[in-house]
C-alpha cells in the first residue's frame, strides 16, 4: 500500500509537467466531488491535497510523488513502486467566469490527450446523484479520444448499502446505453476508507502491466 506521498509541483499546462518516465494516475471530477479528500485517504495523509468546502479550489495540474508497497507482500523487503499521482482541476465550476472555464477545459483536455505518462484517469462521481449530463459528456469524450479511465464513486458513506448499490447500478445501466462494455468501477468513501485498498491494488496491477 502507499508508504510515502509528497507534493512535487503545480503547473498551468501539460507542457510544464515533470519530465519523467514514471507512470501517472490522475484524478478528476466535478467541483466539490470530494477529490482532494479521496487523494488524502489513499495516501494516508489528511494534509496532502488541499481540501475546501468552496468549489473550484484546484486550478492547476498538481503532481505528487508516491511510493507504494505491493499489498500482497507485506515484508520489509517487499518491492516498492514509485509513481505520480495527479490532482487535476474540477470541471463544471458554475461560479467561474467563461474565460476561466475555457482555460480549465483546455488545460484538462491537453493533459488527457498529450500526457504520454498517463496510465489511467480516475473520473470521480458523487454516488448520491443521478447521472449528470456534464459527467456523461466528459466520459464519452474520453472514450471518443481513447483516454484510459476508470469511474470512482465518492461519498459512499452518505448512503445506505441498498441505496448505494441501486445508484451505482442505475449509473452503469445509463452508461451501457452508449457503451458496449463498462470501464473499471470503484465505490469509495474518504470518511470510512471504503474502496481505498481496491483502488491502490488496481494501480499496483497497472504498474506491473506497464513494466512488462
Amino acid at each position: 500500500m502507499v508508504k510515502t506521498a509528497e507534493y512535487i509541483i503545480s503547473n498551468p499546462d501539460v507542457a510544464s509537467c515533470p519530465k519523467s518516465n514514471l507512470p501517472e494516475y490522475a484524478f478528476i471530477g466535478r467541483s466539490n466531488v470530494g477529490k482532494s479528500s479521496l487523494i488524502n485517504m489513499l495516501c494516508h495523509n489528511s494534509k496532502l491535497a488541499k481540501t475546501s468546502q468552496k468549489p473550484g479550489k484546484t486550478l492547476l495540474i498538481n503532481h505528487f510523488l508516491v511510493e507504494s508497497k505491493k499489498s500482497k507482500d507485506r515484508s520489509e523487503a517487499a518491492q516498492s513502486q514509485t509513481w505520480h499521482l495527479v490532482d487535476l482541476p474540477g470541471y463544471g465550476f458554475a461560479q467561474a467566469g467563461q474565460k476561466q472555464r475555457e482555460t480549465l477545459k483546455k488545460m484538462i483536455e491537453r493533459y488527457c490527450l498529450l500526457r504520454e505518462q498517463l496510465v489511467c484517469l480516475f473520473v470521480l462521481v458523487d454516488c448520491r446523484h443521478e447521472p449528470q449530463k456534464i459527467d456523461l459528456e466528459f466520459i464519452n469524450w474520453l472514450g471518443e479520444n481513447g483516454v484510459p479511465f476508470a469511474i470512482v464513486f465518492t461519498k459512499g458513506d452518505k448512503l445506505g448499502k441498498v441505496r448505494l448499490k441501486e445508484n451505482v447500478e442505475v449509473y452503469k445501466a445509463r452508461l451501457l446505453e452508449e457503451w458496449e462494455e463498462l470501464p473499471p468501477v470503484f465505490v469509495t468513501s474518504s470518511e470510512t476508507g471504503l474502496g481505498g485498498e481496491e483502488l491502490t491494488a488496481y494501480i499496483e496491477q497497472l504498474n506491473e502491466e506497464v513494466k512488462s
